[in-house]
């Protein structure tokens, strides 16, 4: 039976949402976050406020939620020519995949953190990827995570689950899910502050949060509340 989880905790919607299912769910949770020179870096700073609040906000949770981990994967950065780590525009490449996919990030995440999991003895390890509503990344598919558990698990040498719980769903799915889990503080925790936008926008407050609207993270988040909203009705 497993009683502990390490959450890739990016501070945005889907990683909080995964953060609360976990907490739920598991006697022991600890976070980790990657620097990697993302343009959007104020999602560090984000998730250090929704740490903080759901700890506020949620006592029956606060007492499970363990140590925060940041770790530099600025090699990443050195690595990867796309919009989310030079200032460049958003666009499709001629591979079919948007120009905001950093190839090898899932990967690298899910591997240090596995690292990361074994030295603090944790069993699981939970990720916000998602195969309905996504942009095509290939390290976001259900083929690809079971791939990595295996990969982990005999690497290591320890029998690691690899959880992805809005594999599945869509973003509306997704804002439903916060609410069974949090009912609506945590909905209005995740709209005030978690963060989404690939600019780092924190000026323009929506309905639906943070952010500058026109980039393909805030056009995914925007339209999941929207249709979310429409099924409250």
């Amino acid at each position: 039976m497993h009683t502990s989880a390490l959450v890739l905790f990016s501070g945005g919607q889907d990683s909080t949402t995964c953060l609360a299912q976990a907490l739920s769910k598991y006697a022991r949770v600890e976070t980790v976050a990657f620097d990697y020179g993302q343009r959007h870096i104020v999602e560090l700073e984000a998730r250090l406020n929704v740490l903080r609040e759901i700890k506020a906000q949620f006592p029956q949770w606060a007492h499970k939620l363990g140590e925060d981990h940041m770790l530099d994967l600025a090699v990443l950065g050195q690595v990867s020519d796309t919009s989310l780590t030079r200032d460049v525009a958003f666009k499709m490449e001629s591979s079919g995949l948007p120009n905001t996919f950093v190839p090898g990030r899932n990967l690298l995440f899910l591997t240090l953190a596995a690292a990361l999991a074994y030295r603090r003895d944790l069993q699981v390890l939970v990720t916000g990827v998602c195969e309905t509503d996504f942009s095509g990344y290939p390290d976001c598919r259900d083929d690809t995570m079971k791939a990595m558990q295996l990969a982990l698990s005999l690497g290591m040498d320890k029998r690691f689950l690899i959880e992805t719980p809005l594999m599945w769903i869509d973003k509306a799915d997704t804002w439903a899910m916060a609410h069974s889990l949090g009912g609506q503080p945590l909905v209005d925790l995740i709209v005030e502050h978690t963060h989404t936008c690939y600019l780092g926008d924190r000026k323009h407050r929506h309905a639906w949060g943070y952010g500058c609207g026109t980039c393909p993270a805030c056009e995914l988040r925007a339209r999941g509340f929207k249709n979310y909203m429409e099924r409250q009705i």
